[in-house]
């Protein structure tokens, strides 16, 4: 199974770790029973039993010394009854210490080097670390090493101000996958990631040149943006249509195509919950004030929200369908399917998550890689959203007559 990051050895500012009143969202879960904190003559080593893959990264910090290992969302309940016999390890504690964004920290009783760190998601998630005793001096050197920009964690979104509705452009809203410390998939090379934001700048230029659409980027460069920053960065931007753009790699099973995915139904009662629990209470509904409303209240009126977007998502998804096989592009055998994505539960923001192509496989990758391929599929999309809108525009004058 691939290494789903590489990590590097970086340097931050000195930071203290504090443990806030901060509910997460538990992406992902540590399985004290799988994990350790073990040490010997040579060194010692860490093992994380996680519940799912997430982004992450280790650095050294100075004064004193310490590693720091940072996680895109862990659940760090077990921490405690984890097993430790390190005596290198002084201390041991983990938190949040930015939305969206969980950390563990181990101070030491010296300077340590990391001489091997991976994460492994066969056959079930795993992060190993190991670390070996070094000079001051060479510890000195590691833990003033510059961040690359990649891994730089980014400052809160500054969002874009909502345009006036009306009869002017459609607003999209296009979401490149992954990006920064997180490549996604990876092949020959090639990174989702990096695919995925091409892609994405080639459709804007097609929807921009058709001058009926007005576009907006959740990230325009190679960088990290947090799953619910894309959110609400759509919800800023007065998004009418949000389309995640993706080119995963599955290791088994048929993964060849273009495929269109919706929000699952079982996913949507769970999602209005989740969001009334956790998003602030302005960004969860276009011109709806729940600033003062309590979660129930807040998910009732979500799940409304919602029952009156179903139906145009599933044309949506419909529509996509039909101009994608219409321009010849090759999709997957069940080319419409739904499941459960963080960034399509706005409740009433039309979203789908397109799966491009599959870097898993060499047919997709090579059309993936092949600018005419790709601007043929940015065309049929272009064709499959203006058809879109006619027909809700459409549908919404015969509402009120």
């Amino acid at each position: 199974m691939r290494l789903l990051l590489s990590v590097l050895v970086l340097v931050f500012a000195t930071l203290g770790l504090s443990a806030p009143a901060q509910e997460l969202s538990a992406l992902a879960r540590l399985d004290p029973a799988r994990s350790a904190v073990s040490g010997d003559e040579g060194g010692f080593t860490v093992t994380l039993g996680l519940s799912q893959p997430v982004p992450w990264r280790v650095r050294l910090l100075d004064n004193p010394p310490r590693v720091v290992m940072d996680f895109r969302e862990v659940e760090w309940t077990g921490l405690d009854v984890m097993p430790r016999s390190a005596p290198q390890v002084k201390d041991l504690r983990a938190g949040v210490f930015r939305p969206g964004w969980s950390r563990l920290v181990l101070e030491l009783d010296g300077p340590f080097a990391v001489q091997t760190a991976a994460m492994t998601t066969d056959p079930a998630t795993r992060v190993d670390l190991r670390l070996k005793p070094t000079t001051p001096a060479d510890f000195a050197q590691a833990a003033a090493a510059p961040e690359p920009a990649q891994w730089a964690l980014p400052d809160p979104a500054q969002l874009p101000a909502p345009p006036k509705r009306g009869d002017g452009p459609l607003v999209v809203v296009l979401d490149p996958g992954h990006g920064g410390i997180d490549p996604g998939a990876e092949r020959a090379g090639q990174t989702e990631a990096a695919l995925m934001l091409t892609f994405a700048r080639e459709l804007k230029e097609t929807l921009l040149r058709d001058g009926n659409f007005s576009v907006v980027m959740t990230r325009e460069e190679d960088v990290f943006v947090p799953l619910e920053t894309r959110t609400s960065i759509a919800r800023a931007a007065g998004a009418q249509v949000f389309l995640s753009l993706h080119a995963d790699a599955i290791a088994e099973g048929e993964a060849v195509g273009a495929t269109i995915y919706r929000l699952s139904e079982d996913a949507s009662d769970e999602a209005s919950r989740a969001l009334a629990e956790r998003h602030d209470r302005d960004d969860l509904l276009s011109g709806v004030d729940l600033t003062e409303q309590d979660d129930l209240v807040a998910t009732v009126l979500m799940d409304m929200a919602r029952t009156e977007t179903e139906p145009r998502i599933d044309r949506l998804a419909a529509t996509l369908q039909a101009s994608l096989q219409g321009a010849g592009i090759l999709m997957h055998r069940h080319p419409i399917q739904s499941a459960d994505f963080s960034v399509l539960k706005s409740p009433d923001i039309p979203s789908v998550l397109i799966e491009v192509g599959f870097l898993s496989s060499a047919d997709d990758l090579a059309r993936l890689v092949d600018p005419a391929w790709r601007a043929q599929f940015a065309e049929a999309i272009r064709a499959g959203l203006a058809t879109w809108a006619r027909d809700e525009a459409a549908l919404t004058a015969l509402r009120k007559n």
